[in-house]
Parts: structure tokens; sequence; C-alpha cells
């Protein structure tokens, strides 16, 4: 099947249009004590305005604004993230984000401007079994479709959430995409020498949940599947550092889970995955010799295995960054894992795998702007992916080509890897951090960098309030350059870089 590209369309709308749609508070304020709280009366007040909004931007009858999501700007503006039903239906592509600031919608990204108007909903006669009715609207005219998810486990032991749509009419297969989001990899001791932890104490036990961090907590499965069981300990003093003691996995995957919160946190001001304070679970030792580690949106929680022979646990801190990072790009933009956005999506998890690695700041692994590159995934010493050239790993795409939506996921990601690499440190030779690199561009033009600090802001503002489930790569250099706008200005030095380092990757 020829898998779906998908589009964005972003329109701004005026002041006076939606001046009724309110707003959620008009100014800054200091940060919520309790940031659940806050996240559900943010959503909450984002509820009462929905139908505002609705009608402002003038959807049919049957549309409904559910808030999925609602990002706080230190200047007042609030993001409000919109998934759509249609007559109770969920809509695939409908997702909307909307700008406000001191009473005034300022602008209106949309997944698809297509019209749901006339659309008939009503069941087919015939009914899939095992199935949800939906919406479909990704690069598409809208029609009614069945969503089906097929649970199972793959041979090499991964487990598979897979989604087909059909169109409901004529029985064609609309998009599949996996619901497990994985990264390939193996690990061959603890990553991070010997570590503080944040832990619990219950009684005359100590517990691996971390009270200051949303109380993330690491099981063991113990090398099987499911939920496990809470690491504890009696001296609170956790592992050897060797395969040989069970805990020592769960230590890295603790101290991995608390940097990439820490990331977020003093770095994006981000709150946990979600932003609402609530950490997510990890699990450690999954499966027999599974050499991978993987992020579900559905348990809310990241799993390891434990590599080759069970003595390699995949626990590095950039693999943990990773798997939550799709869990963050789940809670905001909500990229769809198929074509350009599944690559848009990986790259994020790349990104901020990386940036968490360069934050983390340990002796032991370095920040660099290699994947998985203390894994040995290939058993000969090479990274996963290489950021300044990922067709250094023999798969990745250095530039974009209209083909580009054919390629999977984790190669396609490839050129936004690259556009950030270019965008933080520029093209050329260099060494950073006893790592030596050279960064190409496609039209063998130079690029100078703007620094990492920056190049990590702007990409986290577009995923979070340009980006939506259906961004291609023309649109995230649209939504990066405006996300340049918002934090720089539009003559600023910074969206000339990001103008300039999307050419290097052929993205116009």
């Amino acid at each position: 099947m020829k898998r779906k590209t998908l589009g964005i369309t972003t329109a701004l709308v005026s002041a006076a249009a939606l001046a009724g749609a309110g707003t959620i508070g008009a100014h800054a304020a200091p940060e919520p004590a309790n940031p659940l709280l806050a996240k559900q009366e943010a959503l909450h007040s984002a509820a009462e305005q929905a139908g505002t909004i609705s009608s402002a931007l003038g959807l049919s009858g049957g549309e409904q604004l559910v808030p999925r999501d609602v990002l706080r700007d230190a200047d007042g503006t609030h993001h409000l993230r919109f998934d759509r039903t249609l007559n109770g239906l969920k809509v695939i592509g409908g997702d909307i984000v909307v700008a406000q600031k001191a009473g005034q919608v300022t602008g209106v990204t949309k997944a698809s401007e297509a019209s749901l108007a006339g659309l008939d909903t009503s069941a087919p006669a015939i009914q899939a079994a095992d199935a949800k009715l939906v919406v479909f609207a990704l690069d598409r005219a809208p029609v009614l479709a069945w969503e089906t998810v097929k649970n199972s486990v793959k041979d090499d032991q991964t487990p598979s959430e897979l989604h087909t749509f059909t169109d409901a009419k004529t029985g064609e297969t609309l998009m599949t995409y996996d619901g497990i989001h994985v990264a390939e990899g193996t690990g061959q001791s603890t990553y991070s020498g010997t570590v503080g932890l944040s832990t619990t104490q219950s009684g005359t036990t100590f517990q691996l949940k971390d009270g200051a961090r949303g109380n993330q907590a690491v099981n063991n499965l113990n090398n099987g599947s499911g939920t496990g069981t809470l690491f504890t300990d009696a001296d609170n003093k956790w592992g050897n550092g060797t395969y040989t003691d069970k805990a020592t996995a769960g230590v890295d995957a603790a101290f991995g889970a608390a940097k990439t919160w820490d990331y977020y946190k003093n770095v994006h001001g981000r709150s946990g995955i979600k932003n609402n304070g609530v950490g997510a679970l990890s699990k450690v030792h999954y499966g027999n010799a599974y050499v991978n580690a993987f992020w579900s949106d559905s348990c809310f929680c990241m799993t390891y295995g434990d590599g080759a022979q069970n003595r390699n646990p995949l626990t590095s801190i950039d693999v943990a960054a990773h798997e939550m990072s799709h869990g963050v790009t789940s809670a905001t933009a909500g990229l769809v894992y198929s074509g350009e956005s599944g690559g848009l999506n990986e790259a994020t998890s790349d990104i901020f795998g990386s940036t968490t690695e360069f934050y983390a700041g340990t002796t032991a692994d370095v920040g660099d702007y290699l994947i998985g590159e203390k894994i040995n995934i290939r058993g000969d010493g090479k990274p996963l992916r290489y950021m300044d050239k990922p067709s250094k790993d023999g798969k990745s795409l250095d530039y974009w080509s209209s083909t580009a939506g054919n390629v999977d996921v984790h190669y396609s990601s490839g050129i936004a890897n690259h556009f950030f690499y270019l965008l933080s440190e520029g093209s050329g030779q260099k060494t950073i951090n006893g790592v030596a690199y050279d960064s190409p561009t496609f039209d063998s033009q130079p690029v100078t960098g703007i620094g990492r600090d920056k190049a990590e802001k702007i990409w986290y503002r577009a995923l979070t309030t340009k980006f939506t489930s259906s961004t291609k790569y023309a649109a995230a250099r649209t939504g990066t350059l405006a996300a340049a706008t918002d934090l720089y200005g539009a003559n600023s030095v910074e969206y000339a870089a990001v103008n300039r380092a999307w050419a290097a990757v052929n993205v116009k």
C-alpha cells in the first residue's frame, strides 16, 4: 500500500472575527503550585469557549471542538489545541490550534481545511468487526471510515498496536500506523556511572518512585511483559553496575527519566510529558534478550529490553529521552506516525534525545549529535543514527525529495535531524565534546549555526504551537519560521538561520 502523506494549512483570523471567543488568562502569571490542577482548569476553560470558537470558525452544526492541550506563554498568549468531532465521531486530521492573547484570537492552525458540511455520518449497513467509526480527513476529502486496532507481538517480541483506517464505503485502506514507537538498540552496561536518585520511603523499604518528579516510577518485568512490580530496596542503594543485579537497569531508567523531566522542565517550562505534573512509568527487563525499547501512549509508559543475552539493557539517556519525547509529541502536535509526519515525529524524539543528553552533562555519556552511540546496535561500535550526516548509517535521508513520505519514518527523520544539526552548529568540519562532525549541504552553500540553546527552543515552540497531526516537511519549515519570529523576530538572525538551514536540506 502506498503510504499516505499528510498536509497542513495555516490560516490567520482577525481579532475582530473571534473577539467573542474569550481568553484563558490574559496576562502572564506565576507558575502554578499544582500543575495538574492548573492544566485541568485551563482545559475546562478551553471547553467553555469551544462552542464560540467553533461558530467563529464557521464549523458546521454537527462539529464540536474537544480540548486536548493548552500551552501558556510568558506574555499571556495561550495556545489551545482542540480535536474535532462530527456528530460524535472523531475527525482524523481535524485538530486545530487556536492562539489567544488579551481576549483576542490571533491565529488558527488547522491540520485540514476541508469542509465537513453535508458529510453523511450514519453508520453503514455492514459494520466492520471490532472497529470504530470515524471521519477521515487527512490529505483528502473527508470520508466515513472504520478504524481498527490490532494488538499483537512481532517476531522480535516488540508489541504492536496497528491502527488501520478503511473507507467505510469503498473498503480502500486509507492509512496504517503503529501506536508503538520503537527505538532500535542494545546496551552493554550502566551508562552513567554512579548517580543520585530521588526515591520514596514506605515503611522500612525504599521504592524506585520519584516524588519530586510526578511520582514517575520504575517497574521490573523480570523478563516478562505486562505491568511488572515496583522496584524496592532496603538500604536505598540500588544496583551494582552490571546486569547481574536487575536493579542496575532500573537505576539507568530512573536516571534517564529524571534527566528527561528536568530537561523539559528547566529548558522548556514543561511539567512532565503531558505538562500536568504527572510522571510516566518506566518498565525494564522486558522479554527475553529483547534488543529494543519503546514508548506506548496507551499505558503512558516506556519499556526497555535487556539486549543480547539479557546482558545489555537499553537504558542510555538519549534512548530514554527519545522514547519519552514520543509522549510529548502525542500530547501536543500528535504527528501521525506515517509518511512525512512520521519522520518529523521520529526526528523530534531524536532531537530531544540529543538535547537531553547535552543537558544531563554526565562525564560517562557526554552530549553529542549521535543517536544511540552507547548501545552498539550493530555490534560494530557505531551509533544508530547521525544528525550531522544522517546517510552515514546507510539508510537515512540527508535531504528532502518528493519520495520522502514513502521512506520508513526512522530514515525520513534524517531530514529534520540534519536541519537541527545545521541550525545548531552549522555546516563543515568541527569537533564538539571530542566528537568529529562534517556536515554537508544540498546546495553546497555554508550554514552558520545559531547554537543548540536557540535551536531547541525554536523546535519545541513549533512542535507545541504550530505543528498539527498532518504536518509535512514544507509545513515544518513554515512552523519553525513562525516559531523563530515569535521568539526572536521576523528580521532576526535566528529567523534567517532557520530559513537557510531548511534550504540546506532541500526544504523550500
